[in-house]
């Protein structure tokens, strides 16, 4: 998947929105909270987002993500190499991740957002 690839695929999501914060990364998020983070370098990596309890098992247990620095205890994973991901299994991490941090906002908040 490209960055390119990765911001589209983040922003189709609903309620979708991206801001930069900590120099130049692309936070997304829903309500105001954080689901996907892409680095200036995401080409070659850069990109964490949130994921199951059991995706984090899998995939930090197989080295095909490495805990998300900062992050690893709320269940976020960093990938390496973006570049060697299907579009489509990334874009399914990403609604995975939406869909996580979706469900803890208030019934208010999802309600606005229309979700």
């Amino acid at each position: 998947m490209s960055p390119e690839a990765f911001h589209a695929a983040a922003l189709a999501l609903p309620g979708a929105t991206m801001t930069v914060q900590w120099g130049d990364d692309q936070v997304y998020k829903v309500g105001d909270k954080m689901f996907a983070v892409m680095g200036p370098g995401a080409a070659q990596g850069g990109v964490s987002f949130k994921v199951s309890d059991v995706a984090f098992e899998v995939l930090t247990e197989t080295g095909r993500a490495i805990p998300a620095p900062y992050l690893a205890r709320a269940k976020w994973v960093k990938l390496d190499d973006l570049a060697s991901f299907d579009d489509a299994e990334v874009a399914d991490w990403l609604q995975t991740a939406h869909a996580l941090v979706a469900a803890k906002l208030t019934k208010k908040k999802r309600a606005e957002l229309g979700l």
